[in-house]
C-alpha cells in the first residue's frame, strides 16, 4: 500500500481494518518471553494484507 494513497493496490478498495493473530513474535534469544503482537492492516474488500507491524518493537533492542 502506498502511504500517500489510501487505496488497495490489488482491488482498488479504500476501506481498511486492523487485526492480530494468536501467535506473538518472540526474540530468538529470549525463549520465555511473552512475545509481541503482530498487527495486520488489510483491505475490507478483498482481504489483501497491506501492512504488518509489531507492537512495541523497542522491546527487541538489546
Amino acid at each position: 500500500m502506498n502511504v500517500n494513497e489510501n487505496k488497495c493496490l490489488k482491488c482498488g478498495g479504500v476501506e481498511f481494518a486492523e487485526g492480530t493473530d494468536f501467535m506473538p513474535i518472540k526474540p530468538l534469544d529470549k525463549k520465555f518471553s511473552m512475545g509481541l503482537n503482530k498487527i495486520y492492516t488489510f483491505c475490507l474488500k478483498c482481504g489483501e494484507v497491506v501492512s504488518t507491524r509489531i507492537e512495541n518493537p523497542s522491546q527487541f533492542k538489546k
